[in-house]
């Protein structure tokens, strides 16, 4: 979204890149400058040449051209522009109603509290229950999951350790205290009465041994770090937890949050035992999006790997390998988002941690993972806000917490 007042700055490419990548380079702007309030790609035959950036006050434009080539040269430029495979279609097409949020906002079911961070109300806590245990026992049919309730901080170490900071920058968000001392408590009384909480206040601040997590699988293999696992069987985890993502000016509705749900589930054990589960798990994901008649499909997808020397390379296997499944839902004509993705490790996480299975040396690993609030967000912009059009296997699974 842009201001009438805002300030353009046209900024060209080194040389033109394919317009099927515009989105890789969208995904991306926000996180290049805090300045930049909205964007336009200009694009000329089926290429992209260039940005038109918005911002609150004119940038400096030299320095803002040099950040935009350097994202868009390293992260996007080396990528193919084949387009997504899909994998599965829904054979149901419905059209998402329009002002969802603004429906709910108005009748307090939702509540805006902080950038990318939302209050629920009803109906969408009995939606969000309702969902997480859909989840939960198609998982039962098939496994024996342990279920665990992880603590919400998580050790910055595992994060390192798992190579999130190499991967995703962009997204990380520290946790951070003011040091045990008497004279530094002091001394923050004394600043905080002169001027309240500043960018100084972090001059007090010397630990940075915990972060928010940004989903619940790497609590999991923190717990489980330098052990061996029983050979024989596959290992099942599932969790639900508080996951965060610092989104920049992406946050929006309950589409992109700061501060949102995940209910993961993560396998280890043998190679073919964890994709054969991935895949058993996936088709029951879309047997039941079936059953309740929604629009969406299932497509290889990739990480918005940023900043690293060797993006591309990463998007370009996890691509090529299928090592990454995004299921997308409709929100609206022509758009969707995802609401859950299906993952495969490979021995990544099995070396990184030092899991090992049985004497087979380092353990595989996959993961599923489902944005909660994102999946009751599609719904209700598929189905709307009157009970009486949604599936009956939904409407009376939800009944008591309406009333």
């Amino acid at each position: 979204m842009t201001h009438p007042n805002d300030a353009l700055t046209r900024i060209d490419l080194h040389g033109p890149v394919p317009e099927a990548l515009g989105p890789e380079i969208e995904r991306r702007l926000f996180f290049v400058s805090p300045e930049i309030t909205g964007y336009e790609l200009i694009v000329e035959g089926g290429e992209v040449h260039g940005v038109t950036l918005y911002s609150a006050e004119p940038i400096a434009q030299e320095a803002l051209t040099a950040k935009v080539n350097a994202m868009v040269d390293n992260d996007v430029r080396k990528q193919l522009s084949t387009p997504a495979k899909a994998i599965w279609t829904s054979p149901h097409e419905r059209t998402p109603h329009t002002e969802i949020f603004e429906l709910l906002a108005k009748s307090d079911a939702v509540s805006e509290t902080g950038e990318g961070q939302v209050a629920l109300g009803e109906p969408l806590i009995s939606l969000f229950t309702y969902f997480d245990r859909a989840v939960c026992d198609l998982l039962a049919q098939d496994f024996d999951a342990r279920e665990y309730r992880y603590p919400t901080l998580v050790k910055t170490k595992a994060l390192e350790t798992a190579g999130y900071f190499k991967s995703f920058p962009q997204h990380l968000m520290f946790v951070t205290r003011l040091r045990n001392d008497l004279d530094v408590y002091q001394t923050f009384q004394e600043s905080y009465a002169a001027d309240g909480i500043t960018s100084g206040t972090l001059d007090s601040c010397g630990n940075v041994d915990y972060c928010l997590p940004p989903t619940m699988c790497y609590h999991t293999f923190h717990q489980h770090s330098g052990r061996t696992l029983e050979e024989d069987r596959l290992h099942v985890v599932t969790a639900r937890g508080k996951s965060f993502r610092f989104e920049a000016a992406y946050s929006t509705t309950l589409e992109r949050l700061w501060d949102f749900t995940i209910r993961e589930i993560v396998f280890m054990g043998t190679r073919e035992d964890v994709l054969n589960s991935r895949e058993r798990f996936m088709r029951k994901v879309f047997a039941f999006v079936g059953e309740l008649g929604m629009s969406g499909f299932c497509e290889v997808g990739n990480d918005p790997f940023f900043c690293a020397t060797d993006t591309s390379e990463r998007i370009w296997s996890q691509r090529l390998m299928e090592l990454k499944y995004e299921l997308r839902l409709h929100v609206a004509p022509e758009r969707s988002i995802a609401v859950g993705s299906f993952n495969f490790h490979d021995d990544l996480f099995g070396k990184a941690f030092g899991i090992d299975h049985g004497t087979n040396g380092p353990t595989r690993s996959g993961c599923v993972g489902f944005g909660l609030e994102r999946l009751v967000y599609a719904f209700l912009c598929q189905y709307g806000l009157d009970t009486a059009a949604w599936p009956a296997q939904v409407r009376s699974a939800v009944a008591g917490g309406l009333r």
